[in-house]
């Protein structure tokens, strides 16, 4: 049987054969089930994955024995047709892969564990400034149902700094207006609580009440987002308004749902808040993933100090 693994957005389809597709299947499957990764984070290790496996295979390598030496021949052919940011997506695979292996008991220590990522250089994300962030949040047409529902769902996106799963996702029973502070579950199935401020609870009021009945049309439905077919709002369709709308606003940038969650974040650490407060509410469980807003935070310092102090 061959040994391809094909990858689909909700699934993975598995045709294995020997030790190397068989640790694969148990990883893959640890990967979605206890780790609880999204499909495109599974499909990436999956396809990196299987590229070591032929490595391996075509010279008759076992996975529970091979060498340091032996991956770092690897990895020295992935350098010679691949970027650096691949090369380190690889490298992040396959230590991840052999960490699983020990936690399971198949190997005592990885053979990867001295592996060096190349350096990529930081890749600061794309941020709003407020003003944009206002023009883009004044574009709905408010006397609609749909303005209603679009304005309140960007002001939401902008309040708690949600990922745009999560925000299409939330239900009514997740939403405590009185409190002022939504539920969602995040990446892994962790739930955490982060609160909202003043315009976004009163664009979700407004859309409740006064827009949200054109869509469900009689039916019931937990989710607060819905489309015309009384569904939830789905993510390329909120993509798709994000982007229509940052047209109307006259926003060059390139812009969509993370741009918003990026500029969430920045927004508050420029304002002075702390780094640990705002990976709770991001729900980064490395703290390190939170520390790049702190560097787009200085470059902003830095352009303030060139433009106004007097021997920049």
């Amino acid at each position: 049987m061959s040994s391809d693994r094909f990858v689909s957005p909700n699934h993975v389809v598995l045709i294995s054969n020997r030790k190397m597709d068989k640790l694969l299947d148990q990883f893959i499957d640890y990967l979605r089930i206890e780790r609880g990764l999204a499909s495109n984070s599974v499909e990436a290790y999956s396809r990196d994955l299987i590229q070591f496996s032929i490595f391996l295979k075509g010279r008759k390598i076992s996975p529970l024995k091979v060498s340091y030496d032996q991956i770092v021949q690897y990895v020295s052919l992935l350098g010679k047709k691949l970027a650096a940011r691949s090369v380190a997506r690889n490298i992040s695979a396959i230590k991840t892969f052999f960490r699983f292996l020990v936690a399971e008991g198949k190997i005592h220590d990885s053979p990867a564990r001295l592996l060096e990522t190349p350096r990529t250089g930081l890749r600061l994300p794309g941020v709003l400034t407020f003003e944009e962030v206002e023009r883009l949040l004044n574009q709905p047409d408010m006397t609609k149902p749909m303005g209603k529902r679009n304005r309140a769902m960007l002001e939401t996106l902008y309040a708690t700094g949600l990922r745009v799963s999560e925000l299409v996702n939330l239900k009514i029973s997740n939403i405590n207006l009185e409190a002022g502070y939504l539920r969602t579950l995040g990446k892994g199935s962790k739930e955490r609580v982060v609160p909202m401020g003043d315009k976004a609870m009163d664009a979700i009021k407004d859309y409740i009440s006064h827009g949200r009945y054109h869509f469900t049309k009689g039916k019931d439905s937990p989710f607060l987002f819905l489309t015309s077919s009384c569904r939830p709002m789905s993510r390329q369709g909120f993509w798709k308004m994000i982007k229509k709308y940052g047209n109307k606003a006259g926003i060059i940038k390139e812009i969509s749902p993370h741009s918003i969650r990026h500029s969430f974040a920045t927004h508050l650490l420029e304002a002075g808040a702390d780094l640990r407060s705002v990976q709770v509410m991001l729900g980064h469980e490395d703290i390190s993933t939170t520390q790049i807003y702190t560097h787009v935070s200085r470059a902003q310092l830095k352009k303030v100090h060139g433009k106004y102090h007097p021997r920049p």
